[in-house]
């Protein structure tokens, strides 16, 4: 299959400054939104008294779950947001969240997976976005349809991006 790129031709239409000011009230939306996330996982630990781990590391401990990655690959699948992957991968190795090893195939590769001290954080941060699920609705007045148009929408959002690194539009 292939792919073309699309012709984007720019225009002055009245209503561009409005769908501007729209894109980039979302942008920072989005922004503050994983601030918002990091603070409210921050404060879940906090409630239980662990700050061995920082809030950066324990929602890269949960995206990891139960697969076997190596430390490129937190990046290239989004499980990581960040650009200093490897030092909060060393320090979650030091501190026994992570094992890892070289690949058996590929000796320059690290593959990482959770030990049982990790799978304790995934399980906290599982239990807080499980409650979160349960009284989004009572508590937040979001109903599944508002999330179902808002995944769909960011899923969009998503793919324009990629098109525009992957085609340089």
């Amino acid at each position: 299959m292939k792919t073309q790129a699309v012709k984007v031709v720019e225009t002055t239409a009245p209503d561009a400054s409005v769908a501007s000011g729209s894109y980039l009230e979302a942008l920072h939306l989005v922004e503050r939104l994983h601030r918002r996330l990091l603070d409210v996982i921050k404060d879940e630990f906090e409630r239980r008294g662990r700050e061995d781990v920082n809030s950066v590391q324990a929602l890269l401990l949960y995206n990891i779950g139960d697969k076997e990655l190596t430390a490129s690959e937190l990046r290239t699948k989004g499980y990581y947001l960040g650009s200093n992957v490897s030092y909060n991968v060393k320090k979650l190795v030091e501190a026994g969240y992570l094992h890892h090893a070289r690949s058996k195939t590929d000796r320059r590769s690290v593959r990482i997976s959770l030990t049982e001290k990790g799978r304790q954080v995934h399980e906290i941060i599982q239990g807080l976005y499980d409650k979160h699920a349960r009284t989004i609705q009572p508590i937040g007045g979001i109903s599944d349809d508002d999330f179902g148009r808002l995944n769909q929408a960011l899923g969009r959002l998503e793919r324009f991006w990629t098109d525009q690194i992957r085609y340089r539009l």
